[in-house]
Formats: C-alpha cells, sequence, structure tokens
C-alpha cells in the first residue's frame, strides 16, 4: 500500500479506533508511532505498538464483528484510512497488494502462535481450543 502523506493527522493520545466500535476501514501508519491497547473493566492491557507502514483494523474490511482493540496516537501520528473498496480496486490494479497482506496476516498469526506456546509453558496450561479465536485487532 502507498504510504504517500494524506492521512490525517492524530495528536498524542487521540483514538484513532475504539474498542467495541464497528469497523468499516483499515489504517496505514504513515508517520508517527501507535499504541495498541485493550480496555477491560476499567484495566488497560498495552498489546503492542504500531511503527510507519504498519496496518492494522483490516479485520474490518472481511468480518462484521467489533474492534477487538484500541489503537491510540503516541506524541502524534498521521494514519490513511482504506476502506474495502479502496483495497480491492489497489488489489485489482496491482495483486502483489494482495500478497503482502497475507504476508502481513501470516506474520501475525505466527506471531500469536509463539505467544500462545510461550503463555502457555509459563502456565502449564492446556492448549487453547480451536473453536476459541485468538484476539487480533
Amino acid at each position: 500500500m502507498s504510504t504517500e502523506s494524506v492521512g490525517r493527522w492524530y495528536a498524542d493520545g487521540d483514538y484513532v479506533v475504539r474498542q467495541g466500535d464497528k469497523g468499516s476501514c483499515m489504517y496505514v501508519v504513515q508517520k508517527g508511532e501507535l499504541e495498541v491497547i485493550e480496555e477491560d473493566e476499567g484495566r488497560t492491557v498495552w498489546l503492542g505498538t504500531l511503527l510507519p507502514g504498519a496496518i492494522f483494523g483490516e479485520m474490518a474490511l472481511f468480518e462484521h464483528s467489533p474492534r477487538s482493540a484500541s489503537v491510540r496516537a503516541i506524541g502524534g501520528a498521521q494514519v490513511l484510512t482504506v476502506d474495502k473498496r479502496t483495497l480491492l480496486r489497489r488489489i485489482k490494479e496491482d495483486p502483489l497488494v494482495a500478497t503482502h497482506l497475507m504476508e502481513i496476516l501470516c506474520s501475525r498469526i505466527r506471531d500469536l502462535d509463539s505467544r500462545i506456546s510461550e503463555l502457555e509453558s509459563r502456565t502449564g496450561a492446556a492448549a487453547m481450543a480451536p473453536s476459541q479465536p485468538a484476539k487480533t485487532i
């Protein structure tokens, strides 16, 4: 995806997406840094950091579930919004866009698998049942 400087600027602490909201687009970080957090009963759990070139929120383009985490700017960030129609047009123009998106998703799955294995080895917990999907953004 092109990361031309046409995105929206978010000031420090501004939310790009909020957990629980309905989503209809994905995002590309153009400048700055964002944090991914999960908010549960007044508690905030840090899940990760997004740097320029990172994409997030893509699941909203393919499923109709609410956002599973919040994303907010750290010190300000510029973020491009990409709707489904735009993404599909770009894939039609350049099929390598789809390949790149699949590579990102595969990398996230691999990372989640590693995290689950690490947690299971630390806690001695049984493997997660296949009917329980891992949380993603």
